[in-house]
């Protein structure tokens, strides 16, 4: 078995272990040089928390361990297709690979495919399921609030 395989396999027993504890079916592995950072599974029905999924789960505890945001050169070993807000998560944090072993198409008969999150996402907003509104405000005294964090970022001002 290769390490992809390996890792895979990891995640799904922690899908079952977590399945026979109650939860939904998902499990994830972080995993940087071969060594496994951080594992989480899906704590939604534990937590009352829809973003517990298992991805955002491991995610927080490599963050934690490493002591930063940054999980650049990380790859993430998922026991099922990461929703769109996983696949986020994973980008925004710097994770440079993404592997999984059910698919959108895997899950579907059970009720557990993300593909028309996927589907709406895709659309302009206008068009999606969810309003989405731009409503341009400022506080009228005061520096930018985006202004004013550079500003604090780079000591300046």
């Amino acid at each position: 078995m290769n390490p992809t395989q390996r890792f895979l396999c990891d995640a799904i027993e922690l899908a079952k272990a977590n399945m026979h504890q109650g939860g939904r079916p998902f499990g994830a592995v972080v995993v940087r040089d071969g060594e496994v950072l951080a594992t989480g599974v899906n704590e939604i029905v534990a937590t009352n928390d829809p973003t517990a999924h298992a991805e955002l789960v491991a995610l927080r505890a490599a963050s934690r361990k490493l002591g930063s945001p940054s999980l650049a050169g990380c790859a993430v070993y998922a026991s099922g297709h990461p929703c769109p807000m996983c696949m986020a998560a994973m980008r925004l944090s710097g994770v440079s690979e993404v592997y999984y072993a059910y698919s959108n198409d895997d899950g579907a008969p059970y009720g557990l495919s993300t593909a028309a999150i996927y589907a709406d996402l895709a659309r302009p907003f206008a068009e999606q399921s969810m309003r989405i509104s731009h409503v341009p405000v400022r506080l009228e005294d005061g520096p930018d609030l985006y202004a004013d964090w550079k500003r604090r970022q780079t000591g300046t001002g």
